[in-house]
């Protein structure tokens, strides 16, 4: 399985000719902005494709408004997000999106999905 995550991720980025992007590796999760003002200082709705970094992406805001190429591993999915807020919880390279930009990849049911993602 492992093996066609990394066919689908390496045809997309050869496809979309960003090969030589960053890739950067892990999961997202999916919340619900509801019209509340982000961490990088702007309201987001739910419906709205965007995304909130663990601090050590997150750069203490050098990030805000940043676009984010994210691919679903599993089923090629991909969409455009941008960086709108700070997601404490979240570690590592773990992402949280909204559930608008989520659901351009999964159903919200599926919850966790392994992504992999660079900036635009």
């Amino acid at each position: 399985m492992l093996s066609l995550r990394l066919a689908v991720v390496t045809d997309f980025l050869i496809g979309t000719s960003i090969a030589s992007a960053e890739a950067w590796y892990g999961i997202a999760t999916w919340y619900q902005p509801d019209g509340r003002y982000g961490a990088c200082g702007a309201p987001s709705q739910n419906s709205d494709l965007v995304v909130a970094l663990p601090p050590g992406l997150y750069a203490n805001g050098a990030n805000c408004w940043k676009h984010l190429g994210i691919i679903n591993s599993d089923n090629g999915a991909w969409v455009d997000a941008v960086v709108v807020d700070l997601c404490p919880d979240c570690e590592g390279n773990h992402i949280d999106i909204s559930s608008g930009a989520f659901s351009k990849l999964s159903t919200l049911e599926k919850g966790v999905i392994d992504v992999t993602w660079y900036y635009e």
